[in-house]
């Protein structure tokens, strides 16, 4: 669903087509232009035609429903995945926005198959389009995204940023900007710039580990940018925005999570001067080459951090066995 496209066929439109044209797709989740009535039948016909609704994707569920991951076709053949986390009071997307991925960080399955491209702003939508046509089944929509999916978001800055926009537009998908949130490596061009952007998103930073030397083993991206650089990009992102930062660390056995990995990660913290900031802990989802931290170890790395004073949570693992869980995500027919 190209937006730029609809705005130009519809150029020579009286001005209300457009507004019909966004409710029916955007609001009654039509799948087809023939649905929109609203619109004459000839309109319908070159929209169908210039500006095809349908979204190919294969769906997979998780035994619990809880999870529901869409392998999809894009125009030229590649495939992405996205997952939709279905919680109690809310429904998240976790978004891609590149076909692969070119940081190559050892425990993710994207980064296994290598980049191939950026995802324009229509095919990041989409995705959100996708389930909310799935979910109008039940009368409800996605209203949480996060950008943790395939790909690293600002490395695909511009067209992320547009998509939030739409997805922020109540013209379109009306998500508000505190239920948007950025997941990044720390590439700190990027996290500079969303530090001048008004949106207000929430910004996710994936250390998973706290020295140099491991997170540069297990996450090249770091032989470049040291956590020094990056700490001092999330500090001067709080002085601008004023914003809480997340930071994610995914627990691996034997690599990231002894307690003396706990201890190295609060010291590393305790050097920030703003305490606007928490701790995700997230259960590595196997993908055949580290195992995950076991319950106990979680629990007691756990405890370390919050004896130091930090905020701390523990995701729940979603997607596992369907391989739409944290890290899993590979869309190997690509």
């Amino acid at each position: 669903m190209d937006l730029g496209n609809l705005e130009k066929v519809l150029a020579g439109e009286p001005a209300f087509r457009l507004g019909q044209a966004k409710q029916a797709v955007f609001r009654d989740l039509i799948e087809d232009w023939q649905e929109a009535t609203v619109l004459p039948l000839s309109l319908r016909e070159k929209l169908s035609k210039d500006i095809p609704l349908k979204v190919v994707a294969e769906i997979s569920v998780s035994k619990d429903k809880k999870t529901i991951k869409a392998l999809i076709n894009l125009k030229d053949d590649l495939k992405i995945e996205a997952v939709l986390m279905r919680h109690q009071d809310r429904n998240t997307v976790c978004l891609s926005s590149m076909v692969g991925c070119p940081l190559a960080c050892e425990f993710c399955a994207t980064g296994k198959i290598g980049f191939k491209r950026n995802l324009t702003i229509a095919e990041i939508i989409n995705q959100v389009l996708l389930f909310n046509r799935y979910l109008k089944k039940e009368n409800q929509r996605v209203n949480s995204i996060v950008f943790m999916g395939m790909g690293e978001p600002f490395l695909n800055y511009d067209n992320v940023l547009g998509a939030i926009r739409v997805l922020n537009d109540q013209d379109y998908f009306n998500i508000g900007a505190r239920h948007i949130s950025i997941s990044t490596v720390g590439i700190i061009d990027g996290v500079e710039k969303l530090a001048k952007e008004s949106l207000q998103v929430n910004l996710a930073i994936s250390l998973h580990a706290a020295n140099d030397s491991l997170r540069s083993e297990i996450m090249p991206i770091n032989k470049n940018q040291s956590l020094g650089e990056v700490l001092k990009s999330v500090e001067n992102y709080f002085k601008t925005t004023r914003r809480k930062v997340m930071f994610e660390y995914i627990m691996i056995a034997g690599i990231n999570d002894s307690l003396k990995n706990a201890r190295e990660l609060t010291g590393l913290l305790a050097g920030l001067k703003s305490t606007a900031f928490m701790v995700n802990l997230i259960s590595y989802n196997p993908t055949g080459i580290f195992k995950a931290s076991t319950p106990k170890q979680i629990k007691d790395f756990k405890s370390v951090l919050e004896k130091s004073g930090i905020e701390v949570t523990q995701r729940y693992r979603f997607g596992q066995t369907i391989k739409a869980a944290c890290g899993q995500l590979a869309a190997d027919k690509t």
